[in-house]
């Protein structure tokens, strides 16, 4: 009898055993590697931030390439999604070429045998095909990748590179020097966008929606949608501008139906994507730092504004600035920051008339920005050290915007500017360099952005927006047809009126 009850205590013993293992096993994670096919290849391809792409074409039916999976993701981790450790660099993909639907995607890189792996330029892949003897083809075949550790070795001579599978997030960066080489601004479009699409998670996140914060909204979004540097933004932007009245009512923006309507908002907003469905990605590329704390958000954030700055044109100078100043002091969470950046506008005591002051105001506010916290960062040991705050532009990066520098009694250095040459720089680096890799992809208009002039009417104490003026922008900066018959259509000589909250400007 007590065999029989020791038998019976094994058993339980067992099964809860077994049945504890089964809870406390952790699912496998998520694939890194992005799966493609026939619809969706040439579009992530074309849109990507990534500078290569690595491309596997096999057979979910293929033993081998089942036992290669592992080694594949194991790269694709350093280099994929907002966890990766080495992100917005490669981009690492799969196409399935045993699903009939990927036939023709497949016959066009001639897959020949599983696995395969391809390596080049995103857009080349996006825009064209792959033949084993073709000359002069920048896609590459991958003839050494058969474990995770020759497959990064590959990639390493490639590029000239020591990336390890041993990398930690945020060590062995490879950060280029980037107060000396102005090219790497090329890469922040993409920083842009992830800043306009978190800024507006941060107003709905927040509840930062209320009767006051309308209009400054209204006003920064239709700077967007003629100037933003993203044609995706711009398209995001009205579209959200289009639909604002039944977003967030006018009349429903009352202290007491103020925490319903902000969540109707955010719920009816989730249908919307400011910057395009693959935005936010979760990462930053030109404004990454060394550490998980420093840059990012805050750093697109001023290259946004800087972009658009250069952007406006001169009789729309004035209103960008009371536009930006606005949309700063309502919606920018840290508080002290506010502070500063809100005082610096209202010590603005005439108007702009000319872009080029507007532009060199900004520059000249970030500025005093870096000065500022050069100090404190330096005081509390908490700036980045591979990204320090620094008097922008160096010399490296803009000789001729330097006249002469001396010292203070205090051992900053002064600088005095050529104003005019700082003006030229700023326009070439936040305008046409900023969006020259987002050419090279298709991704901009011809004309990039459209004048508001014509549209917003400004004065010292009211700003006059008529509700169709965004339609023209929309029309003019993005070409949609359809959406403005729609607009114009629900919105027919309605027009609202603003008094912009700055005082002293």
């Amino acid at each position: 009898m007590a065999s029989i009850g020791l038998s019976l205590l094994i058993i339980l013993v067992s099964c809860f055993g077994a049945s504890a293992t089964r809870v406390i096993s952790s699912p496998d994670p998520p694939d890194a590697a992005v799966d493609l096919n026939d619809t969706s290849f040439d579009a992530v391809l074309k849109t990507t931030p990534a500078s290569f792409a690595v491309v596997e074409f096999f057979a979910h039916w293929c033993p081998a390439c089942r036992n290669y999976k592992p080694h594949y993701e194991k790269v694709a981790r350093l280099f994929n999604g907002p966890d990766a450790v080495h992100p917005g660099i490669i981009l690492m993909a799969r196409v399935d070429c045993a699903l009939k639907t990927n036939t023709k995607l497949c016959d066009r890189f001639s897959v020949g045998h599983y696995p395969m792996l391809l390596w080049g330029p995103p857009p080349k892949f996006a825009s064209g095909g792959w033949e084993p003897k073709q000359d002069k083809t920048e896609i590459l075949a991958i003839d050494d990748g058969r474990t995770a550790e020759r497959l990064l070795n590959w990639i390493n001579k490639q590029m000239g590179s020591s990336y390890s599978l041993d990398d930690e997030k945020y060590e062995n960066e490879h950060h280029g020097a980037n107060a000396s080489d102005p090219g790497q601004i090329a890469r922040a479009v993409y920083d842009i966008e992830e800043a306009t699409s978190s800024a507006f998670d941060i107003i709905l996140q927040y509840k930062m929606m209320k009767s006051n914060t309308r209009a400054p909204l209204i006003r920064f979004l239709q700077l967007l949608v003629a100037h933003h540097p993203s044609k995706r933004c711009r398209k995001g932007s009205a579209e959200i501008l289009v639909n604002f009245d039944d977003l967030w009512p006018s009349d429903r923006l009352s202290v007491n139906a103020q925490e319903a309507n902000v969540s109707d908002g955010k719920n009816a907003l989730n249908n919307f994507h400011i910057c395009g469905k693959e935005v936010p990605r979760g990462y930053w590329i030109f404004c990454r730092g060394s550490k998980n704390d420093t840059r990012g958000f805050s750093c697109g954030l001023w290259v946004l504004l800087h972009s658009l700055s250069v952007r406006v044109e001169d009789g729309e100078s004035q209103f960008a600035f009371i536009t930006m100043c606005d949309f700063i002091h309502n919606f920018f969470i840290c508080e002290e920051c506010r502070q500063h950046f809100y005082k610096m506008c209202s010590s603005v005591s005439a108007q702009f008339k000319k872009t080029q002051d507007f532009v060199l105001w900004l520059w000249s506010t970030h500025n005093v920005v870096n000065e500022r916290l050069m100090k404190e960062e330096a005081s509390m040991n908490t700036g980045d050290p591979k990204f320090p705050k620094m008097i922008w532009p160096p010399k490296q990066m803009c000789p001729s915007c330097y006249r002469s520098e001396s010292k203070k009694n205090n051992g900053t250095i002064e600088v005095d500017w050529d104003r005019n040459e700082v003006f030229k720089f700023l326009v070439g680096y936040y305008g046409q360099l900023l969006v020259s890799s987002y050419k090279d992809q298709g991704l901009l208009d011809g004309d990039e952005s459209v004048s508001l002039a014509d549209n917003v009417l400004t004065s010292a104490n009211v700003v006059a927006v008529p509700i169709g003026a965004a339609l023209g922008i929309a029309v003019a900066s993005c070409a949609f047809g359809a959406l403005a018959w729609f607009w114009r259509s629900r919105q027919k000589n309605r027009k609202y009126f603003h008094a912009h909250s700055l005082k002293n400007i």
